[in-house]
């Protein structure tokens, strides 16, 4: 069993984080327990469950028993944020504007990663297109469906070697489309065979590399990609002006008559490299929605 503790940043999210990853309220990989998060995932090719337990004010106590101390605390810090440089973008959006004011209602924001890039990715091709109740479900009978291990009542959730042994029929039979299973399919066997998704970027190059390489995958459009760099990888520089809901959110925070389209959106975010992402977290905030 490793173990450590970690202390938060002032302004830290404990509830945002813990509705983040306690959104499917059948809780089939993830469990929030008052204020404990039991994360069940394949990691590193092993069933893990890991706990974070955020019951003493101001840390977080991590536990796992197939994790190293350093692959723990690797894991603990990237799904919490913690290298993500909040308070360089703070001081940067310190002007008194629309934007600004809003960031600083909401300073500390930090943006929950997945447990691992691979989930970050199923769950962007899962959710296109289709209302996040629609996409929850069929998470859910995914995971049930390519997930090798019950530890604790919890289903870990599975990695690429796992999914690409299963076929478009079985992934169809659960509720992927025929391009959405084709694609998940491609993705998988591509990890397995080429290290598509590293375990973590170092640089810009590295986050760029990676967008062009997901980009010529038939199935993955700009949205899904930069979803991917964000949440697998806590990339904050991807735009994500096709979300739906970050186009509603910069109506309200602008007032304009009318929800803007994909091109205003992305134009108006451009302004804002290299925190273009966190941006589009903060305005997903100001909806209060967990994408």
């Amino acid at each position: 069993m490793s173990s450590l503790s970690l202390a938060l940043p002032a302004r830290f999210g404990v509830p945002a984080f813990l509705d983040f990853h306690g959104r499917d309220r059948h809780a089939i990989s993830e469990r929030v327990d008052g204020h404990v998060l039991h994360k069940a995932a394949t990691i590193d090719g092993r069933p893990c469950v890991l706990t974070l337990d955020f019951s003493q004010p101001g840390q977080v106590r991590a536990t796992a028993k197939s994790l190293t101390r350093t692959a723990l605390s690797r894991h603990t810090r990237a799904m919490l944020g913690l290298d993500q440089p909040v308070e360089a973008f703070e001081k940067a959006m310190a002007e008194p504007t629309a934007l600004g004011h809003l960031v600083h209602q909401q300073r500390g924001l930090r943006v929950p990663q997945s447990a691992t890039p691979f989930e970050a990715l199923s769950w962007a091709i899962i959710g296109q297109q289709i209302s996040v109740s629609a996409a929850t479900a069929i998470r859910r009978r995914f995971i049930q469906l390519a997930g090798q291990e019950v530890i604790n009542g919890l289903h870990c959730y599975p990695d690429a070697v796992a999914v690409s042994q299963l076929d478009s029929n079985a992934l169809r039979s659960v509720g992927f489309s025929a391009s959405k299973a084709q694609t998940l399919l491609t993705v998988s066997q591509r990890c397995c065979d080429h290290c598509l998704l590293p375990d973590a970027l170092h640089s810009n190059a590295d986050a760029l590399n990676l967008e062009h390489a997901l980009l010529r995958i038939r199935g993955l459009g700009p949205w899904s990609v930069n979803y991917t760099l964000l949440r697998g990888y806590g990339y904050l520089d991807g735009s994500l002006h096709g979300d739906v809901a970050v186009q509603k959110a910069l109506q309200q925070l602008l007032a304009w008559n009318e929800r803007p389209a994909a091109k205003a959106t992305r134009d108006w975010l451009a302004e804002f490299t290299p925190w273009r992402a966190l941006v589009a977290a903060h305005l997903w905030q100001s909806l209060q929605v967990q994408a």
